[in-house]
């Protein structure tokens, strides 16, 4: 099991990270190691190289299966009206393209699905790829279609609806305003580099 830790999600692009493998076998992986037994794994950004919107260029090359999933990715876009690169933006933004990653907050998945929120979406196996993206399209159309925008339907993706509308727009969190801009900026990526194919 790999268990990525809170940051994962909620910081920008621009860490080292870390990894060590508990006794146990389950993979940790961090930006903050705690003792000395992690080992670099990687830094995310490629030095200087930034997407279109002037967030840093994540080092897509080290994400292992980016383009495995477009098929899926391709076919939700086609039942839910939100473009494929959209979502394919939230899916490396959220888990880097796992379909097995867990946060420490419960969310699972390739596109890291609350239980309750898969559950009122039908999906009963977040751990599959292919009902993530069914379940985390159907939930990112459905912010879409009430707020408006991209950028606020990915706000509320990250810190909740209630919070989109308790503050009129995207809520003053450092980590949501980050996660917006950074998935806008692989949407625009992907999108005009054609990164979405069959």
């Amino acid at each position: 099991m790999l268990i990525l830790l809170p940051f994962l999600v909620a910081h920008a692009f621009g860490r080292d990270y870390y990894t060590y493998t508990a006794p146990d076998g389950t993979v940790v992986l961090t930006d903050s190691p705690d003792h000395d037994g992690f080992e670099k794994w990687w830094s995310d950004v490629v030095s200087g190289s930034y997407l279109p919107n002037g967030v840093p260029m994540p080092r897509l090359d080290r994400i292992t299966n980016l383009d495995g999933y477009d098929g899926w990715f391709l076919d939700a876009a086609d039942r839910e009206g939100v473009p494929a690169e959209l979502l394919k933006a939230v899916a490396v933004a959220e888990s880097r393209m796992n379909p097995g990653a867990v946060s420490s907050a419960g969310a699972k998945g390739l596109m890291q699905l609350m239980p309750s929120t898969a559950k009122s979406l039908g999906v009963t196996n977040v751990l599959d790829p292919e009902q993530s993206i069914t379940g985390g399209a159907a939930y990112l159309a459905k912010q879409v279609s009430r707020f408006g925008s991209y950028e606020l339907a990915l706000a509320a993706y990250n810190a909740g609806p209630q919070n989109v509308t308790r503050f009129g727009g995207v809520p003053p969190f450092e980590e949501t305003r980050t996660y917006v801009s950074r998935v806008m900026g692989l949407y625009e990526h992907f999108r005009d580099n054609r990164r979405v194919t069959r």
